[in-house]
């Protein structure tokens, strides 16, 4: 019951964190504007995300604008496009196949070792989005503080973290909770079972000395003669078991 129930909290849990996860890959605010220095003007701010350009003025409209060409991207951008795609991609499939292994499901019936092994390679599937979701989420935010600390660049082309970074954060937090629990609450139940089977080497054991053995009377079960039967033979015999009224051939022969 424990387990049914820490399964559905997981469940809820990497839904929230998948959630997160493709609410960062869409959203365009991963790099926003610094407003630093002589840059004072605040009616216009800038965000750049993974897709598109987009610039908001006095908080009133905002207009973006899709990328033209995929190679004209930072590395960074190009490998984070790729990264939050594989993360909601195994986010998703990980969360279907959970369904498959839940204790409320009956999609696997009368075999729990089965079920046990399909959320163990849900979670495992959900740590890798999480993996997918950290990698490129800390990338551009080690980008971004990077640019923001070099005396190169003016103070235009510094960028700040955008909340699309901090999202991404939490859902990779939501994610890695979710999976743990997956495979936490399987091996914790595998381990319980499989001690019915395991016998220790160090148990006390108590040896019983050799015991005399006793003389027992035999006893001889009479055994039934067997009945004589007469035997059929190409040759006479003179031997007869019994007497005829008739007499035989040879007996005649003789008496001739």
């Amino acid at each position: 019951m424990a387990n049914s129930a820490l399964e559905i909290v997981g469940l809820l849990v990497t839904l929230i964190g998948l959630i997160g996860a493709a609410a960062s890959t869409g959203m365009p605010m991963w790099r926003v504007t610094a407003f630093i220095g002589e840059n004072i003007i605040v009616f216009e701010t800038r965000y750049e995300g993974l897709w598109m350009n987009c610039f908001r003025q006095a908080n009133i409209r905002m207009q973006c604008k899709v990328y033209d060409s995929l190679l004209a991207l930072s590395p960074d951008l190009q490998a984070a496009r790729g990264l939050m795609c594989c993360a909601v991609a195994l986010g998703g499939l990980g969360l279907l196949i959970s369904l498959l292994g839940l204790q409320c499901t009956a999609c696997i019936e009368n075999n729990d070792r089965a079920k046990r092994l399909v959320l163990i390679i849900a979670g495992s599937m959900i740590i890798m989005s999480c993996i997918c979701v950290l990698i490129p989420v800390s990338w551009t935010g080690h980008v971004i503080i990077r640019d923001f600390y070099n005396p190169l660049l003016i103070d235009a082309q510094r960028r700040e973290l955008g909340e699309a970074l901090y999202i991404g954060w939490v859902a990779s937090a939501f994610l890695f909770a979710g999976g743990c629990m997956f495979i936490c609450c399987n091996l914790q139940s595998e381990g319980k079972g499989s001690e019915r089977y395991v016998y220790s080497r160090n148990s006390d054991y108590m040896a019983y000395p050799p015991q005399p053995l006793q003389p027992q009377q035999l006893v001889f079960l009479p055994q039934p003669q067997p009945n004589p039967q007469p035997v059929l033979s190409r040759h006479p015999s003179t031997n007869y078991s019994y007497h005829s009224r008739y007499p035989s051939v040879r007996s005649g022969v003789a008496y001739l």
